[in-house]
């Protein structure tokens, strides 16, 4: 699973590629504002950790190291998503040792004091909200579940709102042949998920675009 970070620095290479197709001033203003965005977005998240699936962090908490989780598999049904985690003997601790924080879009899991170790584990932008009164967790032998109750009694496709976007993408089929095709696409999607200032500026370009068609030039169909 891409983590945010990662999804950011590929939005972050597909402008740069696009500014070097640009041609239109206007065009290039804008992203350069969204060149600008992104840069301070990537500045604003953790640095990167260079881990394998279950690392160990270099400053280990009162008790024992602790590990990261990323290995999972999950599921749903009408009324929960389920979360599986694999932890061998995890059954023979304290229930209190096992502890599971939920928020309506996010959960975080600290396993403490296993076998000389804490397990933690944290999913943030969860793709829809849940109830945090009927969200739980299980323990059964050498596994944990993790059970968020859905608000609403819908399919999801993903499990974060980041792997949604990164499927979104992989679908987006931009056209390398035809570069203003590509562009066009970014902008759209730079419009609809913009704040005021962005959508103000790419009004603008529209509307000197709209205003040069007479001239030959090809306008923002936003």
């Amino acid at each position: 699973m891409a983590s945010a970070r990662e999804e950011l620095e590929k939005d972050l290479e597909e402008v740069k590629e696009l500014l070097k197709k640009a041609t239109r001033k206007r065009t290039h203003d804008v992203l350069m504002a969204e060149k600008y965005k992104l840069e301070m977005e990537i500045k604003n998240q953790p640095p990167p950790k260079l881990k394998e699936d279950t690392t160990e962090e270099e400053k280990p908490p009162a008790g024992g190291y602790t590990v990261k989780i990323n290995s999972y598999g999950w599921d749903q049904s009408d009324k929960f998503v389920k979360i599986y985690i694999t932890l061998n003997g995890v059954q023979q601790l304290p229930a209190e040792n096992v502890q599971v924080h939920f928020t309506e879009r996010s959960f975080d899991l600290l396993v403490k004091n296993l076998n000389g170790k804490n397990y933690s584990m944290t999913f943030n932008n969860l793709l829809k909200p849940i109830s945090v009164e009927g969200s739980s967790r299980k323990i059964k032998t050498d596994m944990i579940l993790v059970l968020c109750r859905k608000k609403r009694e819908e399919k999801w496709d993903c499990l974060t709102q980041v792997e949604k976007e990164s499927k979104e993408k992989e679908k987006a089929s931009y056209d390398t042949s035809d570069p203003g095709e590509g562009l066009m696409n970014l902008l759209k999607k730079m419009y609809s998920e913009g704040d005021d200032e962005m959508k103000r500026t790419i009004n603008k370009a529209w509307v000197e675009s709209r205003e040069k068609q007479g001239k030959g030039d090809m306008p923002l169909d936003i």
